[in-house]
């Protein structure tokens, strides 16, 4: 359980502008507070449409230590659950996904329909109602084709980031993708120094030589890119092919279509699609990246030949789990249009290398020594932005629990 008063006094000895108090990185109680405060009333993305393409398909996945089900029923309308068997909770599908006309708990063979209606229950009495025991929902909303789901009774408003996002989405036509690779890494480090890393390329230059081939990264913030002009050359390109690039913002998330380093194509080693058949054939493939962030776990970069979704899941005070997907046109054919290796190698080196740091930062804020330095606010804007956020976000919990108890 969190100490709510703890975490007050944690939050208020912030300075603005820099990190945080040491005890929101490693306390087992700071992170459950974060689960409860943050992930749980957060939209988390877990993936996409093409995942769970027809009638009877499902996805499992965990949203921090929650196992959830993402369902498409056998009218093709899709569902979120919590994967957890109405009779003594066991968990009825595993981590992955799958095809079945219902889903059967291992235990005792509880049977659900993919709408989340108890359909069978051996040797209950004859006053069992069934009605009565259906799975647990949860908020769950496609995106563009890009799924989000939410264990709250009552989610953050989505409609602004939809109706952001989807214009600058389409053209990357996701309902004509298929999931090509997916990965899982394990990070010996709170979620908030992966997250932190993951929001800023003030590192990028010194420890991702082969990243910062293709991205830019002396941008700040919504790729501002100072008295270089190759922003604005870029936007007016891609105005005249009809491609919007942003940007747009609202308090959890951020989107914006930007150039890459000249002479790439796409976000590769070489800079060379890594698919031949691409997603967008719009401006010959060369459209830059767009890129979405959500608060507080994920980005995503969409470039025209593949789209790269970057999620991290806490596990424990020091260790997440960083979730990464990639998207291919679902007519590209592995061996012929493309291979795995080519595809995953740059974000999956870019991976191993953030992990590296970021388990290298953990075991520095462990130190008695440790006391939160300032955020550059022309490097770092987006990692301070994603620390604002944060703590604005447990503050409100902790005045909605106040009040809560107040009124108790």
């Amino acid at each position: 359980m969190a100490d709510t008063d703890n975490i007050a006094r944690l939050l208020a000895a912030r300075k603005p502008g820099h990190g945080l108090p040491q005890a929101l990185y490693n306390d087992p109680r700071a992170f459950d507070f974060d689960l409860e405060a943050i992930f749980r009333r957060s939209w988390i993305m877990v993936g996409f449409e093409v995942e769970i393409p027809g009638p009877g398909c499902w996805m499992a996945s965990m949203v921090g230590p929650w196992p959830i089900l993402v369902t498409r029923d056998r009218d093709g309308e899709i569902h979120g659950f919590h994967n957890s068997c109405r009779h003594r909770g066991s968990r009825i599908c595993a981590p992955g996904k799958g095809e079945s006309p219902r889903l059967v708990c291992p235990y005792h063979r509880w049977t659900y329909e993919l709408s989340g209606e108890l359909a069978r229950a051996a040797r209950m009495p004859k006053s069992f109602d069934r009605s009565e025991h259906g799975l647990g929902r949860i908020h769950v909303e496609s995106v563009g084709g890009v799924l989000f789901v939410c264990l709250a009774d009552a989610p953050p408003p989505i409609a602004a980031f939809k109706a952001a996002l989807e214009p600058l989405l389409a053209p990357h036509n996701l309902a004509q993708s298929k999931l090509a690779f997916e990965s899982l890494l394990v990070e010996k480090a709170n979620w908030k120094l992966a997250m932190e890393n993951a929001r800023e390329c003030y590192h990028c230059p010194g420890a991702h030589p082969e990243l910062a081939q293709s991205f830019p990264v002396g941008a700040s913030a919504h790729f501002d890119f100072g008295e270089d002009r190759r922003q604005e050359d870029f936007a007016r390109r891609l105005a005249k092919i009809g491609l919007p690039i942003g940007p747009v913002e609202g308090d959890w998330w951020q989107a914006v279509r930007f150039t890459l380093n000249e002479g790439f194509k796409s976000m590769t080693m070489d800079g060379r699609h890594s698919v031949d058949r691409l997603m967008c054939e719009v401006g010959d493939g060369d459209i830059g990246s767009l890129r979405w962030s959500v608060e507080p776990h994920g980005f995503a970069h969409a470039t025209a030949d593949q789209l790269f979704m970057f999620s991290v899941m806490p596990v424990a005070p020091r260790e997440t789990v960083i979730v990464s997907k990639w998207l291919v046109h679902k007519d590209a054919v592995e061996g012929v249009d493309y291979t795995v290796d080519d595809l995953a190698q740059l974000w999956t080196r870019t991976n191993l290398q953030d992990r590296a740091l970021v388990e290298n930062n953990q075991a520095g804020v462990d130190s008695p020594g440790y006391r939160p330095g300032p955020y550059s606010p022309e490097a770092e804007a987006l990692a301070l932005r994603f620390v604002d956020w944060y703590c604005a976000k447990a503050g409100a919990y902790l005045d909605e629990v106040g009040g809560a108890l107040g009124a108790g």
